[in-house]
């Protein structure tokens, strides 16, 4: 089993004809995602790495039923394409795109919450499912390999240095989702956690996280009341300095708080193993499911 992601996984791609789009679009092919059709205004009926391209959302879900899209359009349309995917009554929404401003994505996140919408991200690299063959985004496939270990993580670049090693240990994974590093992203790290919690092919779990925000504290506390599986953590930016904003919109320490030691000691409190570099972490991974 996995979370989100499996090999009925149908995926509509607004923004197919892009350059990243469609170089992406490729990728997730070649890995095995079934991506059965495009979305560009004004590009219907045009064909993309065999894959039909519609002007709307409403005209390629009625041809051709996806139940998952993913968002690869510029910063200024990023928020319109989520919400017509909303309307269009698309149920998992991937949204790769960075730099989209805050007042715009704040409405498009109630109104997926209200629609029973599952949003991943903004500014994050997707997901993906290695034994099912399925990605959504723009993780490397190559480097992941089927495996117990579900990761979630606020840093794209961090989640693939992390699989790699889980890889190279022999821990493979069962679904690993980048969350994304904006201020007000779709789905956080409870709702991961939670998820991997209940899958069964889930033995341990990996949680990824950096300065800024409660988030971390937050899903600390989470997992010391509502989960038993083994947890092992890595916090990005114990050398941030204070008022500065650290790659992600969201990762800056203010004024006292979301700092890198504050989530650390929180992860610690609720028996969670925290690494001290990234490779480390499949090593406390290792050493906790065989104990």
């Amino acid at each position: 089993m996995s979370i989100l992601l499996n090999g009925d996984t149908r995926v509509l791609v607004q923004g197919i004809t892009g350059r990243q789009g469609s170089f992406h679009t490729n990728l997730m092919i070649e890995y095995g995602t079934k991506v059965v059709s495009g979305v560009v205004p004004g590009r219907g009926g045009q064909v993309e790495h065999g894959v039909p391209v519609f002007n709307t959302v409403a005209e390629a879900v009625a041809e051709t039923q996806p139940n998952c899209g993913l968002v690869l359009v510029p910063a200024f349309a990023a928020a319109d394409a989520v919400d017509e995917q909303i309307a269009a009554g698309i149920d998992l929404i991937v949204c790769i795109t960075e730099g989209i401003p805050v007042l715009d994505i704040i409405p498009v996140y109630h109104r997926a919450a209200a629609a029973g919408v599952r949003l991943i991200g903004p500014n994050c690299p997707g997901l993906i499912t290695p034994g099912d063959n399925v990605k959504v985004g723009i993780l490397p496939g190559q480097i992941h390999i089927p495996g117990p270990v579900g990761l979630v993580s606020r840093s794209g670049t961090l989640t693939y240095e992390v699989v790699q090693a889980l890889t190279d240990v022999g821990l493979g994974q069962s679904t690993c989702i980048g969350i994304g590093g904006d201020p007000v992203i779709g789905t956080n790290f409870i709702d991961c956690v939670w998820m991997f919690q209940d899958d069964p092919a889930t033995e341990g779990i990996v949680v990824i996280g950096e300065i800024g925000g409660s988030d971390e504290e937050e899903c600390a506390e989470f997992i010391a009341n509502e989960v038993n599986k083994p947890v092992v953590a890595f916090v990005a930016g114990r050398a941030a300095p204070p008022e500065k904003r650290m790659g992600h919109a969201g990762a800056i320490v203010s004024r006292g708080s979301g700092t890198a030691q504050a989530k650390i000691d929180a992860f610690r409190a609720a028996g969670v193993s925290v690494a001290d570099f990234p490779a480390d972490v499949a090593r406390l991974m290792k050493e906790r499911m065989q104990g």
